[in-house]
């Protein structure tokens, strides 16, 4: 009768709002600077004049 109540593993990351957030920041911010930082590695040497 009193059985708990099973939950799924990905119905408790979503019902963590602060996990969430700090997801949501980390993953844009890293994946913009990895692409950043290729974008400058791959780069060619501006020839001047």
């Amino acid at each position: 009768m009193n059985e708990p109540k099973k939950i799924h593993p990905i119905q408790k990351l979503m019902d963590n709002m602060w996990l969430l957030l700090a997801l949501g920041i980390i993953i844009p911010v890293l994946s913009y600077t990895v692409w950043g930082w290729l974008e400058l590695y791959l780069l060619k040497a501006a020839q001047l004049p």
